[in-house]
């Protein structure tokens, strides 16, 4: 109980103030920072652009701040926050503020927890309302029925993102053995799972106490806001609030290893072994850290680099190799990674990368290296900026680790300060002839693959049949008392008036050999966004010859007729752009980020991709080396099979019932000329469509846009029909099966509506209760009410020639029959009562949320991408919400009635077939189908 507040009536504000804005060339972030008197920090950064408002509380608490035997409580915690408070009921705080039309969520690190709201300005009000409602008021709610029901559904997060996933256990192995046993380092954030069974009330109840309070918070306001008037917001929420328990700041914990330690782990989701490799390093902010941070990039990081030329070019041991530094708040750690192809011995890539160091010791790397690694790196910085929220976020981690909100311009002078003698010493200093631990993953029943001296790392996995589960006796009722405060928090502060939303408008135009393009100017940031598309995409592949297209995408990334797919690569790095090129089902994409001054010299690397491609042999084969390992990874994992199974019974023999990436088998068959012959037949700009959003003006777009439309001669190519499947005439469950498996995947859905179906919209607005958003019915009851999963989605996704709807989830193996059931009974209900309660939330959310769409460049490159894709007026946005507005009950119903029918629809359940196949009978569909 918190009848200390008594004793802590308001207090005027202010310990300290600091105002500064810190700016490079034409770019500043201005923030204000000051301290109430109970020792909470407050940041405050007005931003005029649109009319929101991000709010970023972070607690200096991670799973570094638990004791052993007392794992996974801070991210465990971070669930309990999202419930209920005393001030505002259970599962409220998603509706609220999806329903002001915002977003909202949460996450744990080793070293903080950090919570997040993006809404419309008008509802600042009532987010700073409910986060000191959770900050201050919120151990009496936390109940033994409330927090078994979390405790279930985080186990259920551990299985999916560890326990049922190729090399999940990894990181919990490396870290008990880089860490000695005390270390704060020691266990992974998602904890034990024992710890999770076995915690009580009482202990998260003291964590709370002791970690959540204003003395350890940092609160930081970004965008649309009037100074004066937030801070007196600040201080009638937050401003009662006791103060808490000091937390004692921590120093740097490094840790260093007298020997090198090799272990093993038998993995059962494994189709190709995994060796990682883990050396100590140094703290976050240390001189070397920024270094480290290079060093990685240097080794492995690009197609000049050692390890990738060693690894995968040379001796083809694998598709991918990853170097990279972790600094944190107490110690660091620089791993090296790599997926190794089916079949290989992990020794011959422990040998490969020390062969590796042997040639960066040799050869080195050039100043035009680093240089190209700064200015990735002065990209990315301005992306941190991109949106109120990452404003937020920025000011927040800096407040946190270094008490400046603007210490990012010195991690940034930090960074492009570091020399080449710097990274050549934290190479000796940190890897060379150093310790290490080393872990070999290797597929159940290879055990001839692990690196030699490995020794069986002892983990034990949970047995399927007796899946931990926490019960709560049903027939104890918990009571919640009220704590005094200062006001009456009981009542949520009403709305404001809703913000005028602007949609920005676009330009557009059209060149003589076809291009079509559109553009919208928005200068907050010196960058720009850009994407040239080409219609036809997976579409135009043949079955037995699918990959066709993607293979000619990875391909344009590899060299042009004038430069080798390394001096590509270095040129793209040297503007501190990114440009990739890519298939889907039904486009081949160029996209691209660069500073805005970069934008001719970016496309004229484009222009040369697309005219000039290079048709490496080498790449080539590597490439599809890559494609075809990466299909037999893919099929290990419970995910991948349940999308897989469910894309071939829906599109049957059609192209779309095929990865775009094509099987093991057709990208086998492709060649070299087959790619040629696609290039040859397909690419022309009739079928092209520019969109660019970001600092620049048409008539720059325009000019150089000239220069491609004179250099591209025009052909016709006429893009295949695609026939859509109907759905199917009677539902049927069927069942993939993967033993063991500590979860089920269950995937539910049927061909549905293309976007340029005129139902396609009403069909998504009618889902987005059933299951388009956190309380969305489906997860509401999976996950909040029964604890079997930690998530549970359905939507309609539409493309030009087709779409699809679908339910998914993944829930703990012995709830399988019950959640497949809840899924079709849901969708059951749904269609013969929507109540208005439902509509009204659907009508809030999906209208108000408008405001939040078009703040940053990807929004606005999606936005203008939907219009050209599909062929809609500028203002659609405008006609969309006209029909929300007027939304009944009864149209959502006759959309349901339409489009989601439980009785005509596939059924894939991927998971343990000795414990749950019989019994999915129960669902009504008939005996299920044993696919493989």
């Amino acid at each position: 109980m918190k009848k200390v507040l008594l004793i802590f009536p308001i207090m005027l504000l202010f310990f300290s103030i600091l105002t500064k804005s810190y700016a490079s060339g034409n770019f500043s972030v201005p923030f204000e920072k000051y301290t109430l008197k109970n020792g909470l920090t407050v940041v405050l950064h007005q931003d005029k652009s649109d009319p929101i408002v991000s709010v970023a509380i972070y607690y200096h608490v991670g799973s570094s701040r638990e004791t052993p035997g007392k794992t996974g409580f801070a991210h465990l915690f971070e669930h309990m926050m999202f419930q209920r408070s005393e001030n505002v009921g259970e599962d409220q705080f998603f509706k609220n503020i999806q329903g002001a039309g915002g977003n909202l969520n949460g996450s744990t690190s080793q070293d903080r927890t950090n919570y997040y709201e993006v809404v419309p300005k008008n509802a600042l009000e009532m987010v700073l309302w409910m986060e000191s409602d959770r900050m201050g008021f919120l151990e009496n709610t936390v109940t033994q029925a409330a927090f078994v029901n979390q405790q279930n559904v985080v186990q259920n997060e551990k299985r999916q993102s560890y326990d049922n996933a190729p090399y999940g256990f990894s990181q919990e192995i490396i870290l008990k053995t880089l860490y000695p046993e005390g270390h704060p380092y020691n266990w992974t954030v998602i904890g034990k799972m024992e710890d999770l069974t076995n915690a009580t009330v009482e202990d998260v109840k003291a964590f709370h106490r002791k970690f959540y309070s204003p003395s350890n918070a940092f609160l930081v306001i970004s965008g649309d806001i009037e100074a004066a008037q937030v801070k007196s917001l600040v201080q009638k929420y937050f401003g009662d609030l006791p103060a808490g328990e000091k937390i004692a700041p921590r120093k740097p914990m490094p840790v260093t290893l007298s020997k090198t330690t090799r272990l093993y782990h038998e993995d059962n989701f494994a189709k190709a072994p995994q060796l990682t490799m883990v050396f100590p390093t140094v703290e976050r902010f240390s001189k070397d850290s920024y270094s480290l941070n290079f060093l990685g990039n240097l080794l492995a990081g690009s197609k000049k680099s050692p390890l990738y030329n060693i690894l995968v070019k040379e001796k083809k041991l694998t598709s991918r190799v990853m170097a990279r530094n972790g600094s944190q708040e107490l110690a660091g750690s620089f791993t090296i990674s790599v997926q190794a192809n089916p079949g290989v011995n992990l020794n011959d890539v422990e040998k490969a990368i020390f062969e590796g160091f042997e040639r960066f010791e040799k050869e080195g790397f050039t100043q035009d290296d680093l240089t190209q690694l700064k200015n990735e790196f002065e990209t990315s910085f301005y992306n941190r900026f991109s949106s109120v929220q990452g404003k937020a976020f920025t000011l927040a981690e800096y407040t946190m680790n270094t008490g400046d909100p603007g210490y990012f311009k010195k991690e940034f002078e930090n960074t492009m300060a570091v020399t080449m003698d710097d990274i050549k010493a934290v190479y000796n200093k940190y890897l060379k002839g150093k310790n290490f631990v080393e872990t070999s993953f290797v597929p159940k029943g290879q055990k001839n693959l692990m690196a030699e001296g490995s020794v069986n790392a002892g983990i034990v996995e949970e047995d399927v049949t007796k899946a931990a589960e926490v019960k709560v006796d049903k027939a104890v009722e918990d009571k919640v008392l009220k704590s005094p405060s200062t006001f009456d928090r009981s009542v949520m502060p009403p709305l404001g008036k809703d913000p005028e939303v602007t949609i920005p408008k676009a330009w557009t135009g059209a060149l003589s050999g076809g291009i079509q393009y559109w553009g919208i100017k928005q200068s907050e940031l010196p960058l720009v966004q850009y994407a040239l598309v080409l219609e036809g995409g997976h579409l135009l592949d043949k079955v037995d010859k699918a990959g066709v297209a993607s293979l000619v995408a990875t391909m344009l990334n590899e060299g042009t007729k004038n430069k080798t797919p390394e001096q590509l690569e270095a040129a793209i790095s040297m503007l501190g752009a990114s440009i990739r090129v890519s298939a889907s089902d039904e486009d081949i994409t160029f996209i691209v980020s660069s500073l805005s001054r970069n934008f001719e010299k970016t496309m004229e690397l484009v222009q040369e991709m697309l005219l000039e491609p290079r048709w490496d042999n080498e790449a080539f084969a590597l490439a599809k080396s890559r494609i075809i390992n990466g299909l037999k990874r893919s099929a290990a994992s419970p995910d991948y099979l349940a999308g897989k199974t469910l894309n071939k019974l829906m599109f049957g023999e059609s192209i779309l019932a095929v990865d775009v990436s094509g099987t093991e088998e057709s990208v086998s068959a492709i060649t070299m000329d087959d790619l040629k012959a696609f290039y040859a037949e397909n690419f022309t700009p009739a079928l092209a469509r520019f969109l660019i959003v970001g600092d620049i003006d048409q008539p720059r777009v325009e000019k150089a846009l000239a220069g491609l439309n004179g250099k591209w001669p025009r052909k016709e190519v006429k893009l295949p029909e695609i026939k859509v499947p109907a759905a199917p005439e009677a539902s049927k469950v069927y069942f993939v099966d993967v033993p063991g498996a500590k979860q089920s995947v269950i995937n539910i859905g049927y061909p549905a509506l293309s976007r340029k179906d005129p139902d396609f919209y009403p069909a998504y607005v009618a889902n987005y209760k059933l299951g388009g958003s956190f309380n969305g019915l489906f997860n509401l009851i999976l996950r909040e009410e029964k604890g079997f999963t930690y998530g549970a989605r359905s939507s309609f996704s539409g493309s030009s020639n087709y779409g699809t709807f679908s339910a998914s989830s993944q829930v703990r193996t012995n709830s399988t029959l019950e959640s497949v059931t809840i899924f079709k009974t849901e969708m059951e209900k749904y269609r013969q009562n929507v109540p208005q309660e439902y509509v009204d939330f659907t009508k809030s959310a999906l209208m108000k949320g408008n405001a939040l769409r078009f703040e940053t460049l990807q929004g606005l490159l999606g936005m203008i991408s939907t219009m050209a894709s599909y062929n809609l007026p500028w203002d659609y946005i405008k006609k969309e919400e006209a029909y929300v507005k007027e939304l009944t009950p009864a149209k959502v119903m006759e959309m349901a009635q339409k489009h989601i029918n439980p009785a005509r629809m596939y059924y894939v359940v991927v998971g343990d077939a000795k414990t749950q196949l019989d019994a999915l009978e129960g669902i009504g569909f008939g005996k299920p189908v044993l696919y493989k």
